[in-house]
């Protein structure tokens, strides 16, 4: 199959996750501080290039109403161009509640508020490649 990236997109920063190379698990990679879009362009292509990644998947923060706000429409013009650099495939992914998710979670574990502002979007872009690879099943074994 190959690896996937995850990004969750911030104007401020990137989450980014990356999956095994049978696309079943995802993994935190890293949070990368970026002050434009051209810099978060950059560093999505890099870290494609470098991960030797497939396929891109970036969350979409649809309102939970199913409408977009102005945060989807910055992340669907990030989305395109995107496109244009990196020649991949880049699939949009639905990923309301995944930052509230990765919140719950390190509250519970007792994270102090630092470290959770250092994880938290590495975290969910985790959360968002993993509801992505357990949807799709692209590294499930076919069944005879």
């Amino acid at each position: 199959m190959g690896r996937i990236l995850g990004i969750d997109y911030g104007t401020r920063r990137l989450g980014l996750a990356l999956s095994d190379d049978t696309a079943m698990l995802a993994m935190p990679l890293c949070v990368a501080s970026v002050k434009s879009v051209q810099e978060a362009l950059e560093v999505v292509a890099r870290t494609a290039l470098e991960k030797e990644v497939v396929a891109i998947v970036v969350g979409y923060p649809l309102n939970m109403d199913h409408t977009k706000g102005p945060m989807a429409e910055e992340v669907e013009t990030f989305v395109r161009k995107l496109k244009g650099k990196v020649h991949l495939p880049v699939e949009l992914w639905d990923e309301r509640m995944s930052t509230g998710l990765v919140e719950r979670m390190l509250l519970q574990a007792d994270v102090s508020r630092s470290r959770r502002k250092e994880v938290r979007d590495k975290l969910a872009a985790q959360v968002i490649l993993q509801g992505y690879l357990d949807v799709k099943g692209l590294g499930k074994p076919e069944e005879d």
